[in-house]
């Protein structure tokens, strides 16, 4: 049994590592030659923890990475569509890619007697995989779903810089499909490759596509939820933000995880899938009042931080403002929605002047400002002379800050998003959000 992997970013390229670790052969296959070239270099196109060594480990084995599609559709049992489903110009998502990978395999089938069972991974809206992705791949083939090919929906449930460990201990697998046969070989698959145990659970495609964005518009709310908590205990002189969300974490109904208050949700998915969702809604008549409050809830965070900044620095122009932390999480070097990116978007249009720091994003962020900031080689350097700096992104470098590294800050004003640095006693002026002040 061999399985091909199309579309090597994080999910495909992490997927394909750990299944070929486990001794699965994988043919992993992606479009970009540069991406190509690099992975089999055993270096990897992007950061994320563990991964390097989970791929060192798979090319010494079973994985084979090319950019022939044909090779995978003709030699695998199973065919994972792994591309991306970006937000497109409108805000919904753009299945472009998904389409052109759909259609080539479409292609390459019209020339095999091979019956592969293509498996679904993008985030796509419920009927995509039904109305867009199987008639698309049966007009390219000429062969019926069912007869030249089965197709399958199966949604991950993966956190950036922690990739790895959710896919090796999934909490769940969600099948979606109709043909039974196809649905057990794919159980097979998933319980040889986790063990009797896992956690499976089979529907029907569009409750499948549907889990992902349920799944995702859920986690959004429970951060803008905590982060509106956080911004009115910072009105009440002694609450502490940490404690509430742990109080209220202990309890099964509400849990711990996505409580921790910050400056907003950022990255790949959780903006993506919240507006494409609420869009989707809108197109069957429904209006999403609680996902349109949740978007403006994390669109208050940085308006907040922009607030407390002037009523501290005054007018802002000419000022020099230090921002720590430009990947939307740490251990990451993702920059897309980051609200460190749309923080100095802001503060460049009321003409501060940026100096940034990151210990994985930086090169990802250059392309977008230029020279319009300033990216500095060393944290300590960051911090020289300017006005204000401000914690983005909980980067285990910055909660080692201690008073000497602020000596040479013009003025000592420190705005702590994520309250790395609140158990210190700091001699700097020290504002951070959910603690209210005295």
């Amino acid at each position: 049994m061999k399985i091909g992997i199309i579309g090597l970013g994080v999910v495909g390229l992490s997927f394909a590592s750990v299944l070929s670790s486990k001794g699965f052969p994988v043919i992993g296959m992606d479009s970009d030659g540069k991406k190509i070239e690099q992975i089999n270099s055993k270096k990897l196109p992007f950061f994320e923890p563990k991964l390097k060594l989970f791929l060192k480990n798979a090319l010494s084995k079973s994985l084979e990475i090319s950019s022939d599609i044909d090779k995978v559709v003709r030699n695998c049992d199973f065919i994972f569509l792994t591309v991306g489903t970006p937000k497109s110009k409108s805000g919904y998502i753009d299945l472009s890619m998904l389409k052109k990978a759909s259609k080539n395999i479409g292609i390459s089938l019209r020339h095999t007697t091979k019956k592969p069972i293509i498996v679904i991974k993008s985030t796509v809206v419920p009927n995509t995989t039904t109305k867009v992705i199987k008639p698309l791949i049966e007009k390219a083939s000429g062969k019926k779903t069912g007869k030249g090919f089965d197709i399958l929906t199966n949604p991950e449930f993966l956190r950036e810089s922690n990739v790895i460990d959710d896919t090796l201990k999934p909490h769940l697998v969600v099948i979606g499909g109709i043909e039974k046969n196809s649905v057990n070989k794919l159980k097979k698959l998933y319980r040889k490759l986790y063990g009797p145990r896992i956690k499976l659970m089979t529907t029907n495609t569009q409750t499948a596509e549907m889990i992902k964005y349920a799944n995702n518009s859920f986690l959004a709310t429970k951060i803008s939820f905590i982060n509106q908590i956080s911004l009115l205990c910072q009105s009440i002189p002694g609450i502490n933000i940490d404690d509430i969300a742990e109080g209220i974490g202990v309890d099964p109904r509400i849990g711990r995880s996505f409580l921790n208050a910050g400056p907003g949700y950022g990255g790949s998915c959780l903006p993506k899938d919240l507006e494409t969702i609420i869009q989707f809604s809108s197109k069957f008549g429904s209006n999403p009042l609680l996902l349109r409050a949740v978007q403006q809830t994390n669109d208050l965070q940085i308006k907040y931080i922009i607030h407390l900044l002037e009523k501290n620095l005054g007018n802002i122009t000419n000022k020099h403002i230090t921002v720590l932390g430009l990947s939307f999480k740490e251990n990451s070097g993702d920059i897309r929605e980051s609200r460190s990116i749309e923080l100095i978007k802001i503060l460049l249009k009321k003409k501060a002047k940026i100096t940034v720091h990151d210990p994985k994003a930086m090169k990802n962020t250059e392309p977008i400002f230029k020279n319009q900031i300033v990216y500095a080689n060393t944290l300590l350097q960051s911090l020289d002379n300017c006005q204000c700096v401000i914690i983005m992104t909980p980067w285990k470098i910055y909660t080692k800050l201690k008073n000497s590294d602020f000596k040479n800050m013009k003025r000592k004003l420190v705005i702590d998003t994520r309250r790395i640095l609140s158990r210190k006693n700091l001699n700097v002026e020290y504002f951070a959000l959910g603690l209210g002040t005295n």
